[in-house]
């Protein structure tokens, strides 16, 4: 197995072996095919047997890691960045060179949180960056962590999607007072784009990049537009503090809302937003504006 070397700025970049763990997930959904197209060899890991087939992607249950034929270089996390401190070791036995980790901006937003369980993954999430930017520099291996906010991909998030299910149910869609707190959805696919460019040394190495939509708008008129793309009329019922709080303990009961709070409903006037400036600038990040429409929505 080849050792360990650093990846210096004469390093000329080009497709190579790469890893993907978490490769099921809804970003690794468009990330695999965009990889091939670029002339990756893609080996993705994956707690299950295997997820799309896609040329050029081969795929490797968890359960056979120790099985290491060859170098990877190159890695990509989409799962849950405090589960990657498990992988160390098979990171090193590939030979990683370069590691791009998906984090999430909720490190900022919920550590203040009204819900203990959404302030422990703020924690969680902060201390997992840590960690990783830590075993990273002390094993040389260049990191980049990308922090995202509200992604959806009308599928499988459990944002936009579970917002377009809510009202093609009922009808309508609560809200507590104004609800002007603002967001900057992103559809995974820029998100997938934006592993990608990091995959190239063209900015500044070990550092991590806040990466939102390409749009700002408040919380009214992110669901405003999801009614539209629905072909309805939007219908907001006002529903007053404490009656949220009885209809989410409620709503909780069953297994699809069983991640809802009431942390939930006091962020609809909180604003939720970063600048994303060094990812342009970096990364070329250029995303998607928030702009919906029926066939997007068609199979919610």
């Amino acid at each position: 197995m080849a050792g360990n070397p650093i990846l210096s700025e004469g390093d000329r970049y080009k497709p190579d072996e790469i890893g993907v763990i978490g490769a099921t997930s809804l970003v690794g959904e468009f990330l695999l095919p965009m990889l091939t197209q670029s002339g990756w060899r893609v080996t993705a890991y994956s707690r299950r047997m295997a997820g799309q087939a896609v040329n050029g992607v081969e795929w490797q249950k968890f359960s056979s890691f120790q099985r290491v034929k060859k170098d990877l270089p190159y890695w990509i996390c989409l799962a849950p960045i405090w589960v990657l401190p498990e992988y160390f070791t098979l990171l090193k036995a590939h030979g990683v060179r370069r590691i791009v980790v998906l984090s999430s901006t909720s490190r900022f937003t919920k550590e203040d949180s009204l819900n203990p369980q959404e302030q422990t993954v703020a924690q969680r999430l902060a201390e997992a960056e840590l960690h990783v930017q830590a075993w990273a520099e002390k094993n040389r291996v260049k990191w980049v962590i990308l922090r995202t906010t509200m992604i959806y991909d009308f599928k499988r998030d459990q944002n936009i999607t579970e917002i377009a299910r809510f009202i093609r149910c009922f009808g309508f869609f609560p809200l507590l007072g104004e609800a002007s707190g603002l967001r900057q959805p992103i559809h995974a696919q820029d998100v997938a784009g934006a592993c990608m460019a990091a995959l190239k040394p063209i900015g500044p190495d070990n550092r991590a990049y806040n990466l939102c939509g390409g749009e700002t708008l408040s919380y009214r008129e992110m669901v405003t537009r999801i009614f539209t793309a629905c072909g309805l009329q939007a219908r907001f019922l006002p529903v007053p503090l404490w009656a949220f709080r009885i209809a989410v303990a409620l709503m909780c009961c069953l297994p699809r809302y069983r991640q809802w709070s009431a942390a939930m409903i006091h962020r609809m006037n909180k604003d939720m937003v970063f600048d994303n400036s060094d990812a342009v600038r970096d990364l070329r990040f250029s995303p998607r504006p928030f702009r919906l429409n029926r066939k997007a929505v068609q199979g919610v």
